[in-house]
């Protein structure tokens, strides 16, 4: 299959009952590139609720999907990719938190996040000769949510504004939603995912995912971090 753009995601492990449910309620295995059936008996459009992240599957972004630059190749990124999770020291954190960012829900991080920033930080720096520098439209689509002056720095130098400092790790669950209907989600949320959820958490592998011509990304390689 051939890519647009490449990313390393966080991805949960297939197996885990609340990456099975992640995954049905987004309506897209990011492991086998299949669409999914929502969970039943919700009360929710579930399907209109994640339109908007369904395509990328269940992740949290370590380093933002990019084009390949001039004269790279995936063969050669794969190979990087390898060679950093190998040098990489898996992290740690407390679990995950339901969690409001605007108007959209995901699972944000709780306790130390240190660790975890810095793998992600890493990632960015180590394979970003391999990104083509954004087109300056898509700049623009970014400047227009308005920057902090780091996150513009970010955006110039790294192509998109939310690294370094101003990266949060998240795994993002609807697209914006209007906040009267924000608690009717939560709770659903709430009822059916929270209680599956892991604590403490280890992020100890990473995934190289492509998107494909139709926007939606797949599972390329997972690589556990050795280092």
């Amino acid at each position: 299959m051939t890519f647009t753009r490449y990313a390393i995601y966080y991805v949960p492990a297939e197996q885990a009952e609340w990456s099975r449910f992640g995954a049905h309620w987004l309506g897209w295995d990011l492991a086998h590139g299949r669409a999914l059936p929502h969970p039943e008996a919700t009360g929710l459009d579930i399907a209109r609720i994640t339109a908007a992240p369904r395509k990328y599957g269940l992740h949290a972004t370590i380093k933002p999907p990019f084009r390949l630059a001039e004269g790279a190749t995936a063969a050669a990124l794969t190979e990087c990719f390898a060679s950093f999770a190998a040098q990489a020291v898996p992290v740690g954190f407390d679990g995950l938190a339901l969690t409001r960012m605007g108007r959209f829900l995901a699972l944000c991080p709780t306790g130390d996040q240190l660790g975890l920033n810095r793998l992600a930080f890493d990632c960015v720096r180590s394979l970003d000769d391999f990104r083509a520098p954004a087109p300056e439209v898509e700049l623009d689509k970014r400047r227009a949510a308005g920057l902090s002056p780091a996150q513009e720095q970010a955006l110039v130098t790294w192509g998109y504004p939310y690294v370094g400092d101003s990266f949060r790790f998240h795994i993002t669950l609807t697209g914006k939603c209007p906040k009267p209907q924000l608690p009717e989600i939560e709770t659903v949320l709430q009822e059916r995912l929270l209680p599956l959820l892991p604590a403490p958490l280890e992020i100890a592998d990473l995934a190289l995912v492509g998107e494909d011509q139709e926007g939606r990304f797949h599972l390329i390689q997972r690589h556990a971090l050795t280092g």
